[in-house]
């Protein structure tokens, strides 16, 4: 499998290659599948990963496990436009969250405290990492709930979170400005911080 984006030169070398295949698979080149599955393939598990590493005890979800499942799934999107590398990983990002949401509602269904992961709502990046856990179901609700409070925040953190992408790449996505994401990204934290404490709205 092919490694993370190292350079400047080797990202733009992933980038092209990728947009080039992206554009062959939706001509109907089913061939070049294997091809693209590799360049996505660390990339995703490492957000998989992330998404998995603090998993409760009843869960042994594996990030290969759902990367495999997220990307059979990704192979029906045929009808998608991709527009850039960004695009298909956002559209990568919001298969996995369904996925891994899925797995965790089935492997869950008849163990308490299942689908428990580590999420930290403060600085620069929501992450699976910190030490309170945080109920994934529960967080998954409370992103449906912020897509109807506010729905560009809640697109803002499925791109961030489950896609991994960088603020710019976001900005790119949405087309919208910088400082734009940055704030709304700012909000959905705090907003969502609220919501799996139990602390007071914001506003």
């Amino acid at each position: 499998m092919s490694g993370g984006w190292v350079t400047d030169g080797a990202r733009e070398k992933a980038r092209e290659d990728l947009t080039a295949l992206m554009t062959a698979w939706q001509q109907g080149r089913v061939e070049v599948g294997d091809e693209l599955f590799d360049l996505i393939y660390d990339r995703l598990v490492r957000i998989a990963g992330t998404l998995l590493s603090r998993q409760g005890p009843d869960l042994s979800l594996q990030a290969s496990e759902l990367v495999h499942e997220a990307y059979l799934r990704l192979l029906d999107q045929r009808r998608v436009r991709w527009q850039n590398r960004e695009h298909f990983f956002a559209i990568a990002g919001r298969i996995l969250r369904r996925v891994l949401v899925d797995q965790v509602r089935r492997r869950a269904a008849s163990k308490r405290g299942g689908g428990v992961v580590a999420v930290t709502l403060d600085g620069d990046a929501l992450s699976a990492a910190g030490p309170e856990p945080v109920d994934l179901i529960a967080l998954e609700d409370c992103l449906v709930r912020l897509s109807e409070v506010d729905d560009l925040a809640a697109t803002i953190v499925e791109l961030r979170f489950f896609s991994g992408l960088e603020l710019e790449e976001v900005a790119e996505i949405l087309g919208v400005g910088r400082s734009t994401v940055v704030r709304r990204w700012r909000f959905a934290r705090a907003w969502l911080h609220g919501q799996l404490t139990g602390a007071a709205d914001v506003g």
